[in-house]
């Protein structure tokens, strides 16, 4: 028998939010970028769209983002914005392996962000994740190879690059969750779940579709 899903958003009452969070999904529009409580609004053609959804099966979560446009505009920017996290995310996956740092994955993020000219906020990052859905060790965007903890066959981390286009500086919304970007630009969102195995790292969070 399958172990049963749940998802980790619900309960989910950390220190940075007000209550309860009280979905099942974080969705944040345009100028929101991460913990995007849902509420009615209507999508217009060329909103960029985060979607991040963190479940539960049996004991272990996986955490996961994506950004997206929405219907056919596709602003030049906004494009460049997203395939930046994928590719930052991307860089970070490929430095994962045992006996690497912490740091290293957080300097291969970083290289690709700061060379696509995007400040790089150091709150809120990647994480551990296992029996919940945040633990140590935090991941940071940007870091120094060779700090930080070492990684070991069997730890599970989510990676999630994250930008804004021209900020580094979030604010709160009135909501009490939804963290937006400062000036309000636009921002892009990428997250995967991956497991340190015995000779490199499997992505836990890929489209069945897409897994060998």
């Amino acid at each position: 028998m399958r172990a049963a899903r749940s998802s980790c958003y619900v309960d989910y009452a950390p220190s940075f939010g007000r209550g309860p969070f009280g979905h099942y999904i974080c969705t944040a529009v345009n100028d929101g970028v991460l913990h995007g409580r849902p509420h009615n609004y209507t999508l217009a053609d060329g909103d960029l769209l985060t979607l991040d959804l963190a479940v539960a099966r049996g004991r272990v979560a996986a955490d996961a983002a994506i950004s997206f446009l929405v219907g056919k505009t596709r602003p030049a920017e906004s494009v460049a914005m997203i395939e930046t996290t994928e590719r930052a995310l991307a860089a970070g996956i490929a430095a994962a392996k045992p006996g690497a740092r912490i740091g290293d994955l957080s300097h291969a993020i970083g290289t690709v962000l700061s060379e696509a000219g995007y400040p790089i906020n150091t709150e809120f990052g990647g994480h551990g994740i296992g029996s919940t859905m945040h633990q140590d060790p935090h991941v940071a965007n940007t870091g120094r190879p060779g700090r930080g903890y070492k990684l070991r066959p069997g730890l599970l981390l989510a990676l999630e690059p994250w930008v804004m286009a021209d900020t580094a500086t979030l604010v709160t919304d009135a909501d009490g969750w939804t963290l937006r970007s400062a000036t309000g630009c636009r921002t892009a969102h990428s997250e995967h779940t991956i497991a340190i195995t015995d000779d490199g790292v499997e992505i836990l969070t890929l489209p069945s579709q897409a897994r060998p």
